[in-house]
């Protein structure tokens, strides 16, 4: 057993001896383990939970030996933040903007585009001075934000700086990775178009010197040797990785000659006809940085998708493009890595173009060159830099102040551990344990003490919430309230006598269980003689001691549960259990005999008399049960009500009987008018609601048990206008989508004549046909109002296309043949009539409460009152019964699921992949995989047609082919 369990054992061994009225001090003391031995500190692996003078292991170790000053708060150093000398300074990253990033830091080391935008005039003014009338000054364009970027990359103290300003005026989304070579081009575009409406040539022109280059599309025609040239700009150039390792080849391969042959000839203006040619780009001129963008991604006709290639790529920090050049150089052609490749982007800058013994003095002059800017960029810098110090001296503050409040709390939480114990003899008080923990967790500022969750309902201490306490001494209790405040005190005086007592109680009749119950049984064995006895329920005493048990556990757990918080904290305590309580409305022992008047009910098949001495002891369990000596005389309303309704079953036999006589062929549904057909013999017919139809059968099969029906509401059939809600087409068949055969219900003239006389019926719905020269015309009385029609068949619409949880049939066809033999219609076999059925041909022993006696009363019968319930019918009920034949089956959909969804259903159904299905709907077919149900048309007990090729009629689709499927 746990050290626990054996703990609250022990607390309350003594109920076995002594009664409850002789409970005194030193019981309750026992019940709250006052007397417990402290634990010592090292005897204890963990806080003893069921021992409250245990105060080991509750966080005390934190605060006993030397401390680091650094525990003291959770500060980092800003220091860290500071940038170190001679280092570059970092951006950060916003999500998904590490291309922007990189671009910034590239374009950052053009010491050429760099001094450029310094030269663009600002909204701040050159001449201004920041703490002057310009201090609240904020970039507003973007080359304003790019020139304050640069200048705090150049500058600033900061080991990283924020880029959000930029990339908020750019407008882009930091949570979605863009293409980086699309943004290059978008940028580079932007930049130069605002750029090119400076005055200073300098800086116009800036972007085309360093980023723009020339090349041509060269096309010689191989029979006369003419050359046609079309000679295009660009920012960069895009290179197929696909097959090559090197960087080199790739520039090779764009540059190679393409042979125009056959169908792909050239149209030569001086052979005037279409003549073999070649075609290739030639390098006219290169820019100062040149730009390769390496087309990592490619088109997979498998997939129909891009996919990424993974392809080695190498290159040297020197790259000669001389050999690529339609023209040499005297200076050549060799450029200096700017960058390394921009991971999954597959970018590379080249800077500079310098004879090649110049290339590594240059590239160590390029990375270390600062230069001033202008003083209105210096002044923001210097605000910025001034923040980060501030915030920095705030920050070590802060630090310093954390650490001089952990050194006063450490000693004093180091004195007050030392006095928590409470001596023997002396004075203390109850505290909660989770509170204490918080008040030795320096990271967690202890709230006001709050004792409410721990009181039982007398006030005062709950005993079982010693588990959750500690004792402590009446000095640190004193402290704790002073300085945090709470309540109430919980000291000597909250010791709770009336729950002890209780308790005591409990156990001893929990103990005394086995012995009484075999005491009642013997005693229930004598026949009781004379008027001694008592009545008690026969469900009550096959179930009693199980019920006395489940009293004492509930009466227990309550008083447990007295309280449903712990210092702010909700301990939930079984709502479930509780709810479920509340609706069952379970009774208590022997209300199963007391009638709804309250008095004892005039069934004597549902009791039994026992004796006095039997009843006695069942008392000590139940004190507030009902109790009905022997010669206690019946309820007397109850038999009046009894009278009564034996009188009323014989009436409704009566009336079901004479019903069924007058209206044979409408009880059997035989000979019944049709719309469809007009019958020759009469003029007009008569409408009522099947409703009606179906609730009057009920009553004439079960006269004694259904309510007789005295009245017709047609008035469902009308709007609220008292208009007609059908049309003639929707009576008929020949309106299939929107038909209303199955909420009606015609009746003949002289049906119509007996029902008047039979029922109260509230409006006359009647259809006439007259013959005029054109034909037969046909008429309603009321007629049909058009407006609340449309309304109707909107509302059935929306309702067929926003169901939940409704039943499809899937119908497998293989080849276009029905893969079920000998299919017999059968019907679903939830219909409430059935239901009706089963429960009339139930044997009449099965209603008697003795029927099924239960051995030894170990399983619990709930005991309910008779319900009796009402079906309040509103609006019109549509009918869509489906006759399910053998091989189909049925699916629970709702109408939010999409059609692959219900393919996935399908698959697990029938064994066919998705991929292998073909799914239609009333001749129209499926296949738009991302669409809704309810969007498709499919709506509750519609059928599927599932078409299968013959190799797949089996399911022969392997595992792992139907799993790619459902995660493609």
């Amino acid at each position: 057993m746990a050290p626990r369990l054996q703990l609250e054992k022990a607390a309350w061994r003594w109920t076995e001896t002594v009664p409850p009225e002789a409970v005194a001090q030193e019981h309750i003391e026992a019940a709250y383990r006052v007397r417990l031995e402290p634990c010592q500190r090292g005897a204890c692996r963990r806080n003893c939970r069921g021992n409250p003078n245990c105060l080991v292991g509750i966080g005390e170790h934190a605060w006993l030996g030397e401390i680091d000053e650094n525990s003291f708060h959770n500060i980092d150093d800003p220091n860290c933040e500071r940038r170190k000398k001679n280092a570059f300074v970092g951006l950060t990253n916003l999500g998904a903007t590490c291309y922007v990033n990189t671009f910034l830091q590239m374009w950052f080391l053009n010491l050429e585009l760099r001094q450029a935008l310094y030269l663009c005039p600002s909204a701040c003014g050159d001449g201004v001075r920041i703490h002057g009338g310009s201090s609240d000054y904020e970039p507003q364009t973007i080359c304003e934000h790019l020139q304050y970027l640069f200048a705090l990359l150049q500058n600033s103290k900061r080991r990283y700086i924020d880029p959000s300003a930029f990339v908020k005026a750019l407008g882009l989304d930091t949570g979605q990775q863009q293409d980086a070579q699309e943004f290059s081009k978008l940028f580079m575009s932007l930049l130069e178009d605002t750029l090119s409406k400076q005055k200073n040539p300098d800086v116009r022109n800036i972007v085309q010197k360093q980023f723009c280059g020339e090349y041509a599309y060269v096309t010689v025609c191989n029979q006369c040797g003419r050359e046609s040239k079309l000679v295009s700009k660009f920012y960069e150039l895009e290179l197929n990785i696909q097959g090559h390792k090197q960087l080199t080849d790739c520039i090779t391969e764009f540059l190679k000659e393409e042979k125009l042959e056959g169908d792909n000839r050239y149209f030569c203006e001086t052979c005037q006809s279409k003549q073999n040619a070649t075609r290739k780009i030639r390098l006219l001129s290169l820019p100062c940085t040149l730009n390769l963008q390496l087309m990592r991604f490619v088109f997979d006709r498998q997939t129909g998708h891009k996919k990424k290639l993974n392809t080695y790529i190498g290159f040297s920090e020197l790259l000669d493009m001389e050999p690529f050049m339609e023209q040499k150089s005297e200076f050549g052609a060799v450029f200096c890595c700017l960058c390394p490749l921009l991971l999954g982007r597959s970018l590379i800058l080249f800077r500079i173009k310098f004879p090649v013994r110049l290339a590594f003095s240059l590239q160590f002059l390029f990375f270390l060159v600062f230069f001033p800017f202008p003083a209105f960029l210096q002044e923001l810098v210097e605000r910025d830099n001034c923040k980060f110090e501030e915030w920095c001296n705030e920050m070590a503050e802060m630090r310093k102040q954390s650490v001089a409040r952990g050194k006063i709390k450490h000693e004093e939480v180091k004195e007050l551990y030392q006095r928590l114990p409470a001596e023997a003899g002396s004075p203390y008080d109850f505290i909660s344990l989770e509170w204490l923990q918080k008040w030795l967790d320096e990271s967690t500022p202890p709230k006001p003490i709050d004792n409410t969750a721990c009181l039982c309902s007398h006030g005062k201490l709950h005993p079982d919430k010693i588990s959750l306490m500690k004792r402590i001494s009446e000095y640190v209790a004193d402290f704790f309230y002073r300085r945090y405040g709470g309540g109430p005190r919980l000291n000597v005086k909250a010791l709770c006598k009336d729950c002890v007592v209780e308790r005591c109680r409990i156990l001893r009749l929990k103990n005394q269980l086995n012995e009484d119950y075999k005491t009642v049984t013997n005693l229930l064995k004598m026949t009781v003689k004379g008027t001694d006895g008592f009545w008690v329920g026969k469900a009550s005493l096959r179930s009693w001691r199980q019920l006395a048990l489940e009293q004492l556990n509930e009466q227990d757990e309550d008083a447990e549960h007295s309280n449903g918080k712990m210092n702010g904290n909700a301990q939930n305590k079984d709502e479930s259990n509780e709810e479920k309580r509340e609706e069952e409305e379970e009774l208590n022992f022997n209300e199963d005999i007391v009638c709804p008047h309250g008095d004892l009910c005039i069934s004597e098949n549902e009791r039994r008399v026992v004796s006095k001495e039997a009843w006695e002891k069942l008392k000590q369990y139940f004190p507030k049960a009902p109790e009905f000596p022997n010669n206690k005389e019946c309820c007397s309303q109850c038999k009046i009500l009894e009278r009564e309704g034996e009188e009323n079953e014989a009436l409704h036999k009566m009336m079901a009987s004479e019903q069924k006589t007058s209206l044979q062929n409408l009880f059997h549904d035989k000979c019944r008018p049709c719309l469809g057909s007009w019958p020759q013999e009469t003029d007009e017919l008569y409408i009522v609601s099947q409703f009606f139809v179906e609730e009057w059968r009920k009553f004439v099969r079960r006269p004694t048990r259904c309510s007789p029906v005295s009245s017709i509401a047609n008035s469902v059939l009308l709007c609220p206008h008292g208009g007609l809600m059908f049309t003639f087409a929707s009576m008929t068949k020949e309106d299939s989508k929107h038909s209303d055969e199955n909420n009606l219900s015609l009746i003949w003239p002289s049906e119509w004549e007996r029902i008047q006389k039979l029922f109260v019926v509230d409006h006359v719905i009647k259809i006439t046909r007259s013959q005029t020269a054109e034909g037969a015309r046909y008429a309603s009385e009321p007629q049909l109002c058009p407006e609340c029609r449309e309304g109707l068949l909107c509302q059935q619409q929306r309702d067929l296309r926003e169901y939940t949880q409704a039943t499809i049939y899937i119908h497998k066809v293989v080849d276009n043949k029905k893969v079920m033999k000998d299919a017999a219609p059968e019907l679903n076999v939830s219909s409430s009539e059935a239901e009706e059925e089963r429960e009339e041909n139930k044997p009449e022993g099965e209603q008697d409460p003795d029927f099924n006696q239960a051995n030894g009363g170990t399983k619990r019968q709930k005991l309910s009152h008779q319900s009796y319930i009402t079906y309040q019918k509103q609006g019109i009920r549509r009918s869509t019964r489906h006759r399910k034949v053998r091989g189909e089956k049925a699916l629970l959909v709702s109408a939010s699921q999409t059609l692959k969804e219900l393919k996935i259903q399908i698959m697990h159904a029938f064994s066919v992949a998705p991929f292998d299905q073909n799914l239609s709907l009333d001749g129209k077919i499926l296949s738009d995989d991302t669409a809704t149900l309810g969007s498709l048309g499919v709506i509750p007990e519609s059928v599927i047609l599932l078409k299968v090729p013959q190799g797949c009629a089996n399911g022969d689709k392997g595992a792992s082919s139907l799993e790619e499927e459902q995660n493609p």
